[in-house]
């Protein structure tokens, strides 16, 4: 598209510049992730946990404090996927969590 094409803008209910809507599309694949406290999380942080977990599955619980090292984004706001000894395929909700 040329940057003199406008289309139309659903969400918003105007017409905007071709440039504008694609730059628009970039940020929203953009999933921002927050722990409880509103710190902003990332691929590979260190996380800490603020509630006793119980773990389906693995029949153990995560202590309050527990130190959670590298963190990867799953593309979902509200989860985020961890190792943790013992525990394969380990996934924590980010209201549980506090940035380090």
């Amino acid at each position: 598209m040329a940057d003199d094409d406008y289309v139309y803008d659903e969400a918003s209910g105007e017409w905007i510049s071709a440039a504008e809507a694609a730059a628009r599309a970039g940020a929203a694949d953009i999933v921002e992730v927050r722990d409880a406290v509103g710190n902003l999380l990332a691929d590979g942080d260190q996380v800490t946990l603020i509630k006793d977990l119980v773990v389906k599955g693995a029949g153990q619980t995560l202590k309050r404090g527990t130190l959670i090292k590298s963190i990867r984004l799953t593309g979902d706001p509200q989860e985020i996927d961890c190792r943790h000894d013992g525990i394969k395929g380990l996934v924590l909700r980010a209201e549980f969590v506090r940035k380090r």
